[in-house]
């Protein structure tokens, strides 16, 4: 997938234009995989490419000063888009100037003289431009070809980042992978700890997840992509401890560390990303009176993956 990163990188719209959909995006949910799938769709039947206009940061923390935690960061936006179908990502930053963009000049500019836009899919809330005049009905009045995909509902309730994000803080993975339209993830680099998985025996790798949401503190086991090259060439069983380490931190740390253990894993992941994808939760986190009996409850924990991982293969 071709990802260009400023307007100023879009030096010639492709020959075969484009079918464009606009958004942020985060989470890229069972209402963005609709969008995804309809665009995708139109370019193969028009020959165009099926591309997307997203934003680098959420665009509330122009429009109001604070914006959520994300879902999804950006660079784990863009591997769900690839996944998707999608050919060409443009990614913009969303500030005070673009937010005054007028939606006619934005089209023009942007989406016509930058992309060859021959045609849009758009979702049913879809807004743009200078006091989100951009819409479905602009663009058709402009004589373009717009498709506008409905809300998607998940037990009668309409799918949405902000539901999904309340799932997830709740820990409630099954309600976020019903909206999601898969199971729940965090996609994050290896940076370095303090070893001290690694001095237990159980060594993991420390992810930095960049704002991404993640469910409470806990212990959770699912799959872990290890990223090469932009994208999942290796997947193992993992564990993932999320908290605070009560047991080795005597105060309690700002914010809490997620840390990964690949199952059957050796070798040096740091720098490189990993996307741990949550099938369930094993248990609480806790405070053990001291290191040998965290390593007892470790070995128990690891025990009680296995099954669970040997489970959800064979399903």
């Amino acid at each position: 997938m071709k990802t260009t990163r400023s307007i100023a990188e879009l030096a010639s719209p492709p020959p075969e234009g484009s079918v464009v959909s606009i958004g942020v995006f985060d989470g890229v949910h069972r209402g963005h995989q609709a969008i995804l799938a309809a665009n995708v769709a139109r370019a193969r039947e028009l020959g165009a490419v099926p591309t997307v206009l997203t934003f680098a940061g959420h665009p509330k923390e122009v429009l109001l000063g604070r914006s959520p935690r994300t879902l999804t960061t950006l660079e784990h936006r863009l591997e769900l888009f690839r996944r998707a179908g999608i050919a060409h990502t443009v990614v913009l930053e969303f500030d005070q100037r673009l937010r005054e963009v007028p939606a006619e000049q934005f089209v023009d500019e942007i989406l016509i003289r930058g992309l060859g836009a021959r045609a849009f899919v758009l979702g049913f809330d879809s807004k743009f431009g200078r006091e989100r005049r951009g819409t479905p009905a602009l663009l058709e009045s402009l004589g373009f070809d717009v498709t506008v995909v409905d809300k998607v509902l998940a037990a009668q309730r309409a799918v949405s980042s902000t539901a999904i994000r309340e799932a997830v803080e709740l820990g409630d993975l099954a309600g976020a992978a019903e909206m999601l339209g898969r199971d729940p993830s965090v996609l994050g680099v290896v940076i370095h700890g303090d070893a001290l998985g690694r001095q237990l025996g159980f060594p993991t790798a420390n992810l930095d997840l960049q704002h991404e949401l993640h469910p409470p503190p806990g212990v959770y086991y699912g799959w872990a992509g290890v990223y090469e090259d932009g994208k999942v060439e290796h997947c193992f069983g993992a564990v993932a401890n999320i908290g605070f380490r009560p047991t080795v931190h005597g105060e309690r740390p700002e914010r809490p560390r997620i840390e990964v253990h690949l199952l059957d894993f050796q070798g040096d992941l740091y720098g490189q990303a990993i996307e741990f994808v949550f099938l369930g939760r094993l248990r609480g986190e806790q405070r053990f009176p001291d290191l040998e009996a965290l390593k007892a409850q470790i070995r128990l924990d690891l025990a009680v993956a296995r099954r669970k991982l040997d489970e959800a293969a064979r399903r």
